[in-house]
């Protein structure tokens, strides 16, 4: 027998987006990506969506704060990803280290991960 599903209405508050920037500084050069990640068939953007349950462990803490703190930490280990892609000569893509920051944006939904099934 088949399944009904009842429509999940529920609502999303979405905070500006804003910059994460590396916690301390971070080389300012050109890395010019690998003939594998520089592929024509590897240029285009995947949007992504993550969702986060609540931990206990962190206590009062706002997750989206942790997330913050944690990201800015790490983008100074893995700083290429604070910079942007370039296209050089020959269309050969390099990423410019500038350590501007890559984008997070929080948002609250007044609905649980267990009413979309997981």
């Amino acid at each position: 027998m088949a399944q009904t599903h009842t429509p999940l209405t529920f609502t999303v508050r979405r905070h500006p987006p804003e910059l994460i920037v590396p916690s301390k500084p971070t080389p300012r050069e050109l890395k010019p990506l690998s003939d594998i990640d520089d592929q024509e068939g590897l240029r285009f953007h995947l949007p992504m969506i993550h969702f986060y349950q609540r931990n206990p462990k962190i206590g009062t803490k706002n997750p989206a704060s942790v997330i913050r703190e944690a990201l800015a930490k790490v983008l100074v280990f893995y700083y290429p990803f604070a910079g942007q892609l370039r296209e050089g000569p020959s269309r050969k893509l390099m990423v410019d280290c500038y350590g501007e920051g890559v984008l997070f944006t929080e948002a609250e939904a007044d609905v649980t991960l267990k009413q979309f099934g997981v």
